[in-house]
Order: structure tokens, then C-alpha cells, then sequence
């Protein structure tokens, strides 16, 4: 029989009440750091007790009869192997029992253990129609003892090391968080117990290599490992700083054939945008690496770097390829820039038009956007123009926070997973302060993530009119996870539908009408649009606020 682990020091106490508990087909016994919780649980056929020890978690099936003295069978979720237990009364006639862990084994095993088991119980039945009781007790006694004996023998050591907890412990994470809970189609406990015998951990760098091994078979480009200074960098970006070029990437849609990564985004005033890198445009190489087959990630770090260095990059801008030199900034993501318009119209009042540029979700934006609402409209704005172009996103919660500001009530978006609609985010009117004022958002295919989940709304909801061309369709979440040594999982957690249940990923937001080709993306500019119609990118006040 091959053993795989043994305990003989019992487990939490049960009361006669707790019996009760567990009795009730609909509820779950857990034992968790030493008490007892009772959670709701579907009926099933067998009466099922989830019982967490340690890192472990097993379930107990029993019968509705069995309790004083009866042996069980119960298996961890990954059904690596199956162990027997009994529930051991305190003293004679006592209404309170322990439950003791005996042995665990494979299930191909299991078969003649369990028979072996019943084998004892059917002796006991026949000793005690030949011999007194006490005899009868202390032969099995006996018996049971011999077989734990046999079973302590043959375990061998599992021992984990520091660098196998780690491993676990980014494991677990995936285990509780990822949103496929298929795994790729493949078995997440099968593939641990495969990684714990086989993958290297002896030191870090082995440590996070298995790491990157085991979620590559994800097949999940948003969902990485990152080590403590990614981690950290991760972390002050979405502070509002980073040192770099100011450029935001992602995948090619494919529609077009293009490899490489595309610029979803260059951040105003940032090296990139100074040097004509715009959204749309492809980056080929970095340092005279291609990126043909390199992760978003991989390259936001060899983008990012020591300020006042240099890093080279081949772009690809239409037909025309370029070779530029670019040196690394302190960029400074302040998120929002703002602008009264001005429109004289004729026989009526003068048209005041508040233009709003939101260019990322960090921990500023939902402040910065209520400053700049507050200060136009002490300008007597009549009127919103919220552009969402080339903003790759950012923290979810202040995408929610925004659409909150704009929207009195009503669906912010469907958080799903693989069954379906598990959370809602709404609009109570708590935070809203601009509901009543007519609204355009502008949008284009650098409008990613998290701005996409508030242009969704804004459209889904009726509250604004979205001018501009299909965004980015990047329809899931990421969270991200700190572990103990300081490095970090950014993990797909949900997708998400608009509130009209359209789930967006790889597709993106349809706008209700295009924007002129030439319209601009400076906010100086963009007065002069609305107010000058010999422009080429001239458009109608009217238009902009139509349906």
C-alpha cells in the first residue's frame, strides 16, 4: 500500500450540536485553525464535511447512521489520494467526539484497504457471537494498531522547503482567483503535485522560473508573475510615476496581419510622443530585440529603466519604418487635463463647453475629474466633452468611481466568470455630481480596459454619446497579488459585460458616430474644431451632443 501521509493527532472536538449540523444534508462542517464554521451546501447524495488541516482541505463523506466507532473515507479536491478516519467518542456514552485522521492512500489502493477494513468489521461481528466483548475490542484494537503501524513505516518524507512554499503559496493564488476554473483544461492540483517532484526549487531564480512555467500553461498573456522590482513598478505606476518613455502596449488585433506589439497610447509631453510615436503605430524591436514573439510585459520593462538612459526602438507608423533613439524620463501621469470652450452663437447666449482629457486610472483620476468638473462648472459650463482616447486604462475601482460621478443610477458593469454574472457594480446618486448636463465622450482604439468599462456605461446607461471608432476590446480583470518575499501575480480574476450584457473582449465599444479623420487630440486644439466650420475637422456643437 503506498502511503502518502499520516496523522495521528486528532482533530478538532465535536460537540453533540455540531452532530446535529452535521446530520443536515444542506450544510458543510469546516474545521479551520481549531473551530468549527457551518456553511450552506447544495444536497448531494453523500453527506459531505469539509475538513481544512493545515494546507490541506479533504471531505468527509459519511453515511446518515454511522457515527460512534464507523469509518469513513474521505479525499483532498484533487483526488491525489483518500484517507480513512473514525469519530472517537471522549468517554463512555459521551455526546462529544473527536474525529481521528488514520491513513491516507491512492485511490487504486483504496479498494482493498477498504476491504481489508470491512473484513475487520465483519471478524468483530463474528467474535462477538463467540467471545466476550472486551476480547473482541482489544483483537480489533489490536488489528487497527497493527495497520497504523504498517502505515507509519512506509511514509516517506515531505519535507517542503522554504522555495516549495512560495511556490504554493503563488499556486494557491491561482487556485482561489483565476477566472477559468478549468485551468486551460488541465488539472491544478494534478499539475502541483507534478511541479512539487519534478521542477527545480533550489534556489529563487529556480523558484520563479517554475513560477513562470506553471502559468504559462494558462495561456493567459494578462496574467504573469513579477518579481519585487516589477512588482514595485507595477505598484508606482499606478501611483501616477514612472521612468520611461510614456508609451502604453498591447497586442495587434490581428485583423490586419500586424506582429509585433501596437501602441495603444503616448503619453502627452513623454519622449515617445515628442518623437511622433502615436496610438496605432507598431513597435518592432526594442534595443534591436524583436518583439514578435515578446510579451506586453517583457517589454514595459525594457522600456522602462534608470533615468537619462537611452533605449532604441523600431517603430512601424503606416508604411514608413523608423529606427529612434529615445532617452528614459520621470514621466508624470497626471491623468486629467481640462479646458473651457467657448462658442458664440447667434441670437443666444454663448455656447460654454467643458473638455475633460482622462489619459489613465491611477489613484488620482476620480478626484482629478471631479476638480476639473467643479472648476468648469464654476465657469457656468453648460455643456461636458469627456475624451477617452488613447487612455489604456488602469485600477478598475476608479473606472467604477467615474462612472459613478456621471451616472445618477443604473448598471456600471457585470463582473462574470465561467458560470456566469457574479457581481454587480451600480450607481446609487451617492457620488454622482454631474447627471444633468449634456455629455460626448470620445473614444478610439486606444481606448483600453478600464476606460472601456466606463464608456460601456456611459453608452449602456443613455447618459452620453460616444463619438469615435471601435476601442481597444480588452474585456477582462486583472488583480494583483503580493506575495511573501515581495514579488507579486497579476492574475485574470472575471471578464466583464456593459451593462446591456455585451461582453466586449476583443471587440471593444462601437461608438455611435465616427469623429472627422483630422479631428485632434490636443486640448487647445480642440476648441477650434467646434468653433471654426471652415475647418477640415470642424464639428456642429449640435452633432456632438445628438443621438
Amino acid at each position: 500500500m503506498d502511503v502518502v501521509a499520516y496523522s495521528a493527532a486528532p482533530l478538532p472536538l465535536i460537540s453533540s450540536s455540531t452532530i446535529n449540523n452535521i446530520r443536515n444534508p444542506n450544510k458543510t462542517l469546516n474545521f479551520i485553525n481549531n473551530s468549527i464554521q457551518v456553511f450552506p451546501w447544495k444536497p448531494l447524495a453523500s453527506r459531505i464535511v469539509e475538513v481544512h488541516s493545515g494546507s490541506q482541505l479533504r471531505c468527509l463523506n459519511y453515511d446518515a447512521n454511522g457515527r460512534r466507532g464507523s469509518w469513513y473515507a474521505f479525499h483532498n479536491r484533487e483526488g491525489d489520494f483518500k484517507c480513512s478516519s473514525l469519530f472517537q467518542p471522549l468517554r463512555k456514552k459521551s455526546s462529544r467526539f473527536r474525529l481521528v485522521l488514520v491513513s491516507c492512500v491512492h485511490p487504486q489502493k483504496l479498494g482493498l484497504y477498504a476491504a481489508n477494513l470491512q473484513k475487520v468489521i465483519n471478524w468483530k461481528g463474528k467474535l462477538k457471537r463467540h467471545f466476550p466483548v472486551h476480547f473482541v475490542r482489544f483483537v480489533v484494537g489490536m488489528i487497527l494498531v497493527m495497520s497504523v503501524s504498517v502505515v507509519v513505516s512506509r511514509t516517506p518524507s515531505l519535507a517542503l522547503t522554504e522555495e516549495n512554499l512560495l511556490f504554493l503559496e503563488a499556486w494557491r493564488t491561482i487556485d482561489r482567483a483565476y477566472v477559468d476554473k478549468s485551468f486551460n483544461g488541465q488539472s491544478w492540483f494534478r499539475y502541483r503535485e507534478d511541479a512539487l517532484r519534478k521542477e527545480p526549487m533550489n534556489t529563487r531564480e529556480e523558484t520563479y522560473m517554475a513560477i513562470r512555467k506553471m502559468l504559462a500553461t494558462l495561456d493567459d498573456p494578462f496574467t504573469r508573475f513579477l518579481e519585487p522590482e516589477k512588482f514595485k513598478s507595477l505598484r508606482s505606476g499606478t501611483q501616477g510615476v514612472l521612468t520611461g518613455v510614456g508609451l502604453s502596449i498591447g497586442y495587434p488585433t490581428g485583423f490586419d496581419g500586424s506582429t509585433g506589439l501596437v501602441v495603444i497610447s503616448s503619453t502627452p509631453g513623454a519622449p515617445a510622443y515628442r518623437s511622433g510615436i502615436m496610438s496605432g503605430d507598431v513597435i518592432l524591436a526594442i534595443d534591436g530585440t524583436s518583439t514578435e514573439t515578446m510579451g506586453i510585459y517583457d517589454a514595459a520593462e525594457r522600456l522602462q529603466g534608470p533615468e537619462g538612459s537611452s533605449v532604441e526602438l523600431t517603430v512601424r507608423s503606416g508604411p514608413e519604418t523608423k529606427l529612434m533613439a529615445l532617452k528614459r524620463e520621470r514621466v508624470s501621469l497626471n491623468p486629467v487635463k481640462s479646458r473651457l470652450c467657448e462658442i458664440a452663437a447667434v441670437g443666444k447666449d454663448t455656447s460654454r463647453i467643458g473638455y475633460i482629457k482622462l489619459t489613465s486610472f491611477n489613484r488620482n483620476a476620480s478626484s482629478a475629474v471631479k476638480e476639473a468638473i467643479e472648476t468648469l462648472r464654476s465657469n457656468n459650463v453648460n455643456a461636458f466633452v469627456l475624451d477617452l482616447r488613447d487612455n489604456s486604462g488602469g485600477l478598475f475601482p476608479e473606472g467604477i468611481e467615474i462612472a459613478k460621478i456621471w451616472l445618477e443610477k443604473g448598471v456600471i458593469v457585470y463582473i462574470c466568470d465561467s458560470q456566469g454574472v457574479r457581481d454587480i457594480y451600480e450607481a446609487d446618486g451617492n457620488n454622482a455630481i454631474a447627471t444633468s448636463e449634456p455629455l460626448a465622450v470620445l473614444v478610439n482604439k486606444g481606448t483600453a480596459s478600464a476606460s472601456e468599462i466606463l464608456a460601456g456605461a456611459l453608452k449602456d446607461n443613455k447618459r452620453a454619446v460616444l463619438f469615435g471608432e471601435p476601442t481597444y476590446g480588452k474585456g477582462k480583470i486583472q488583480s494583483v497579488f503580493e506575495l511573501s518575499d515581495g514579488s507579486g501575480l497579476a492574475v485574470t480574476v472575471a471578464r466583464y459585460e456593459t451593462p446591456a450584457h455585451t461582453d466586449i473582449d476583443k471587440v471593444g465599444v462601437a461608438p455611435d458616430h465616427p469623429l472627422p479623420t483630422s479631428f485632434p487630440k490636443d486640448e487647445d486644439e480642440f476648441c477650434t474644431c467646434l468653433k471654426d466650420s471652415a475647418s477640415a475637422c470642424y464639428l456642429n456643437k449640435m452633432k456632438l451632443f445628438s443621438r
